[in-house]
């Protein structure tokens, strides 16, 4: 071997010493740090939390009676309209019992009972009976919401259960309403028990024949440990959390992004579960810090960074 090929020789050893010095450098670098990871926060306090059955059902008036002539002939004169509100005894329509050859006088149809007219279907010239109904007068001053309850359901219904119910025709909005009669049988067809509710109070928006959604309440909690339900953890078939120790002096709810802490496993014990959240009965105090966001990669000890608390 010349001397140009020896320099060449030691020049390449000098560089590849260099590398894996430099290799060797960085790995022990990244021994050293130890990752932390981004998380969002929840502080627990003590709230309420009420389970609930959820139906459909109609608003109908409280009061239905149907117009009946007293004989049968031809309407000959119609004196209300749907929505008209009529006394006891008011005429509402006449029917002539007139037959070819013979003529009678005309017979007067009284309301049976004071209220709204909600249904007059039949025209002039129509042929009534004292056995077809000419229309219906309802009380839509007191109105009732109908639900049918499916017969696994029964034990939990109860007489003066709260309910929230929301309508179409007013997205948003929640009216309160309460169970004033439970029906003593179920519909042997269906299975099912009717109920019924009244709005608590009574708001006149609220129309029959409107269709409600109906949140029956069935149990209500107070002062409980109440958390997102995406919080837990499930690991060796035991259910945890991971609580926040916050590693700065700034812990208030709400802290600053990037805030750091470290996180421990909790076994806690679970209550009733409703919607998204979840009841702790057991393993959580008010007022502890918990991961609801990005605990999936975490190990008891881990360091975590505080992105944001709530």
């Amino acid at each position: 071997m010349n001397m140009q090929n020896v320099k060449k020789a030691a020049a390449a050893a000098v560089i590849l010493a260099v590398m894996l010095g430099g290799c060797k450098k960085k790995n022990a670098g990244s021994d050293e740090a130890e990752a932390s990871f981004a998380v969002n926060t929840y502080k627990t306090s003590a709230e309420r939390l009420d389970d609930y059955l959820e139906f459909g059902g109609d608003v109908v008036a409280s009061s239905v009676v149907n117009i009946l002539p007293d004989t049968a002939g031809k309407l000959s004169r119609k004196l209300v309209t749907v929505g008209d509100f009529v006394k006891k005894d008011q005429i509402l329509a006449y029917i002539d019992p007139s037959r070819p050859g013979m003529t009678y006088s005309e017979n007067p149809v009284k309301s049976p009972v004071a209220g709204t007219v909600t249904s007059f279907p039949l025209s002039i010239g129509g042929t009534a009976s004292p056995a077809a109904p000419l229309g219906q007068i309802s009380s839509t001053e007191h109105l009732e919401i109908q639900i049918n309850v499916a017969e696994r359901f029964v034990s939990r219904i109860k007489t003066n259960q709260s309910a929230v119910v929301t309508l179409d025709a007013y997205p948003g909005q929640k009216f309160s309403a309460r169970v004033f009669e439970i029906s003593p049988v179920l519909d042997t067809s269906t299975r099912t028990l009717k109920v019924k509710l009244q709005l608590e109070p009574p708001d006149p928006r609220v129309k029959a024949g409107m269709y409600a959604r109906v949140k029956l309440i069935t149990e209500e909690l107070n002062n409980v440990i109440v958390i997102p339900f995406d919080a837990l953890v499930q690991r060796d078939d035991k259910t945890y959390v991971f609580a926040v120790e916050r590693t700065t002096q700034d812990s208030a709810a709400g802290g600053q992004v990037g805030t750091p802490g470290v996180v421990h496993l909790h076994e806690v014990t679970q209550g009733i579960h409703v919607d998204d959240k979840i009841e702790i009965s057991g393993g959580l105090n008010a007022g502890d810090e918990i991961v609801v966001r990005g605990q999936s990669l975490l190990n008891d000890g881990s360091k975590v960074n505080i992105m944001s608390a709530r």
